[in-house]
């Protein structure tokens, strides 16, 4: 689950910059990054008050994009699901707090590393799992059901049930959306896309993983940008290693993308994740000049975010789901890595 740089809008509908836009709600927080300053802060979410109305609600529900497909809408959601007492539960589901980017590097001992290799394995089965049943006429709702009761199964917890306000135990992200769909009522069509990440708390440690599964017969356009997105990932965890600088990341990222002429989104970031869900480091996947080096027995994320045509974010007004300005497709993977003497280890592989 992504991590979140800035928000700022330009013109009406997308984000850029270094400075965020506050709400007068009391929503979700978000983790703001300001370039140069290598500070992480927490931000009150941005909701448009009537602009998503404007731009998707009172849009013709039957617009099609590409003479193709249709644009995403808000389905219904279904009531939270339950999660059993003996079930441990991160800190921030019972505080009724959101919580922050904890300063800091996931540095472990050998405990650590072992129970790190147990939830990101645990993550990497649910992912898989929930991508066998991603066909036309299965509902996002459904897979999270089946993913909630998997991870319960495994005596684990859903982390992202009850980070802040969502809703639900896994994200689904389906076609323009760039992350943080919530599932809901929506059928999937044949030829979607989706994005599916999970995230578990097993035995006090999170891993997080994602991945993109094709819905029936998907269009070559399509196939070719999750290709490529998946390469992006590959091709940035190999560089991965001791000493190794933060901002080859990126590099690496943004190189493949603008060979294929891709949009590589900012505003979502890797990070740190173990004892705690996000933490340092934070990992941009665009070029960058942040200072900051790989460090032995450290686990975080990588997250790459590509999109077909605008890499501009809106943000929908649940304040969680962000899609493309332009509808334009996007495509995210993403691994939780422990840096070893060898270069990199990844922990979400079943």
């Amino acid at each position: 689950m992504a991590g979140v740089k800035s928000l700022q809008p330009r013109l009406i509908s997308s984000f850029l910059g270094d400075r965020s836009i506050r709400s007068t709600q009391p929503l979700i927080h978000l983790f703001r990054f300001d370039l140069g300053r290598r500070h992480v802060s927490m931000q009150l979410s941005r909701t448009f008050s009537g602009l998503t109305n404007l731009l998707f609600n009172r849009r013709n529900e039957d617009e099609v994009i590409d003479g193709k497909r249709k644009r995403l809408r808000p389905g219904n959601l279904s009531p939270r699901r339950p999660v059993p007492n003996h079930i441990t539960k991160p800190p921030y589901v019972d505080s009724l707090k959101v919580p922050g980017m904890s300063s800091g590097l996931e540095i472990h001992d050998n405990k650590g590393i072992e129970c790190m290799r147990a939830s990101g394995k645990l993550a990497a089965r649910v992912r898989e799992y929930a991508g066998t049943l991603v066909k036309p006429g299965v509902t996002t709702d459904e897979i999270d059901e089946a993913v909630h009761n998997m991870i319960i199964e495994n005596g684990a917890y859903p982390s992202p049930l009850g980070y802040g306000d969502f809703p639900k135990s896994v994200c689904t992200s389906v076609n323009e959306c760039i992350c943080h769909g919530i599932p809901d009522s929506r059928p999937l069509e044949d030829g979607d896309i989706i994005n599916i990440d999970v995230t578990v708390y097993l035995n006090g440690y999170h891993g997080d993983t994602s991945a993109t599964f094709f819905c029936g017969n998907v269009d070559e356009k399509a196939k070719k940008l999750v290709e490529v997105t998946k390469e992006s990932l590959d091709k940035a965890i190999s560089i991965c290693g001791p000493g190794v600088e933060y901002k080859k990341i990126g590099k690496v990222i943004h190189d493949l993308a603008d060979k294929h002429k891709y949009g590589v989104v900012r505003q979502f970031v890797g990070h740190g994740v173990g004892r705690v869900f996000h933490a340092d480091p934070v990992v941009l996947h665009f070029r960058n000049n942040e200072a900051g080096r790989m460090v032995l027995n450290q686990t975080f994320t990588i997250e790459p975010m590509l999109t077909i045509g605008s890499r501009n974010p809106i943000m929908w007004d649940d304040n969680w789901t962000v899609v493309t300005e332009d509808a334009s497709l996007s495509a995210q993977f993403e691994h939780t890595i422990l840096i070893t003497k060898d270069g990199a280890e990844i922990l979400t592989t079943c």
